[in-house]
């Protein structure tokens, strides 16, 4: 069988030219790239998980693949799949909290500031 390995975003993936793979996909993660990505992601997983999540996410290339079948030529680019509108309130000048309020909780303070442990040398 032969193969190609592709990179983006800082991770890979193997092209097979063979027979689809689990969901009609020729995209392939092997096991040693989802080991990667759950030690990226700071998982621990079993081998019986690695191989779910193996299967899995092969799963979901082949339908990211299905996906890129269609044709879009005509579909405008959209971020939401529904029309959204600004939800935010208008802006309205009210007097803000006083500033003894806004300390009282302040385990230090330095006259009318938070007063915090240095982070810079």
């Amino acid at each position: 069988m032969e193969s190609k390995t592709i990179t983006a975003g800082g991770g890979c993936a193997t092209w097979a030219s063979a027979e689809p793979a689990i969901g009609g996909s020729h995209l392939r993660l092997s096991q040693k790239e989802v080991e990667h990505i759950a030690l990226l992601s700071r998982l621990k997983l079993t081998a019986e998980e690695r191989e779910r999540m193996t299967m899995q996410l092969n799963d979901i290339m082949g339908f990211f693949e299905q996906l890129g079948e269609l044709d879009t030529a005509d579909v405008e680019p959209t971020s939401h799949v529904i029309p959204m509108n600004n939800v935010f309130r208008a802006d309205q000048v009210r007097p803000s909290l006083p500033v003894d309020d806004a300390l009282d909780n302040a385990p230090q303070r330095a006259g009318d500031t938070f007063r915090v442990p240095r982070v810079v040398e």
